[in-house]
């Protein structure tokens, strides 16, 4: 397969939100020819000023574009852009090649895949580790599964939004290696919230605890950088907490269907989607404040609040 590059190829990009529209950005600003569809028009329309086209419907989108790319919020939103006689696989023209780039279950990737080759199609999943700020300045890293042929012939477009790419293995591989990485920073979350309390309770400062924590090696590298936005209770979201609980869903389910146990992420998964947390709009590090008003570190207005969070932890831990 020819290698891509932005005099020969014209791009399709679907989903304009938080992640999409800075990685769309990025590509318009390495000289790809780009044509924008979100179900918002407001979205993206937005991209005009960057350079993108913008496309009335998916089929119109696909009928143009050489590559699309999509980065969508779950499995039901993929599914609804991409099956069906209006959707990509049916509109987009044979030997297009498709990068879906949500997260997504493995499932669904591999599905993708199969449905996409029956048409004549090469779709890869390539998903994305990686908060907004390393998706405005190309910093991402992309976990990517299908044919190694097709990663290898995209890698200029690769190049334009990430700072690491890696080929994982058949179609569902890159999908599967974001649950992984994303257990490891769901769960790291929570350990980081419960020990900041704990500290907090045992008399430590809290700006001196955070500051000293983040540098210390126990820290990882993507939780450090949170630590200075929680001391300032900066909680605006980089990775909203509702996708977070969105991927847990993800991981236990997967890992059920493989018969796995997964007891700690269980756990982290109960605290995150309490009514405190489900309902934020706000960064997935909002668990340290939820920690703090279950240990009564929370000023006294707050304690009906911790008080509804108490309930709903006990019939958690009841029900796990």
């Amino acid at each position: 397969m020819n290698p891509v590059n932005t005099n020969s190829v014209k791009l399709g990009f679907i989903g304009t939100g938080n992640m999409g529209s800075r990685i769309a950005r990025r590509l318009l600003g390495h000289g790809y020819a780009l044509t924008a569809y979100d179900r918002n028009f407001e979205k993206a329309s937005a991209l005009t000023t960057n350079g993108a086209a913008i496309a009335s419907s998916i089929a119109d989108l696909t009928h143009k574009a050489d590559v699309v790319l999509s980065c969508l919020t779950n499995d039901d939103a993929v599914r609804s852009i991409y099956l069906g006689p209006d959707g990509v696989l049916a509109n987009a023209r044979s030997g297009s090649i498709v990068l879906e780039m949500s997260t997504v279950s493995p499932g669904t990737s591999r599905e993708l895949c199969r449905l996409g080759s029956e048409r004549g199609l090469n779709v890869l999943d390539i998903a994305i580790s990686g908060s907004t700020p390393s998706a405005e300045h190309g910093t991402l890293t992309l976990l990517a599964g299908g044919s190694i042929e097709v990663f290898d012939a995209v890698e200029s477009i690769f190049q334009a939004i990430a700072q690491q790419y890696f080929y994982l293995g058949p179609s569902g591989s890159g999908t599967t290696m974001k649950l992984v990485v994303n257990t490891l920073l769901g769960v790291g979350m929570q350990t980081v919230a419960e020990a900041v309390a704990f500290g907090q309770k045992a008399g430590l400062d809290r700006n001196l605890l955070l500051d000293v924590l983040a540098k210390t090696a126990v820290i990882a590298p993507a939780l450090a950088g949170k630590l200075g936005r929680v001391s300032r209770e900066d909680y605006s979201p980089q990775f909203p907490l509702p996708l977070m609980n969105k991927d847990f869903r993800l991981i236990l389910e997967t890992a059920a269907e493989m018969k796995v146990p997964m007891p700690a992420t269980a756990a982290a998964f109960q605290i995150n989607s309490t009514d405190f947390g489900s309902e934020s709009k706000g960064d997935f590090s909002i668990v340290v404040e939820l920690m703090e008003a279950l240990a009564r570190l929370r000023p006294p207005r707050e304690r009906t609040q911790a008080d509804s969070i108490d309930k709903h932890y006990a019939h958690a831990v009841v029900c796990s």
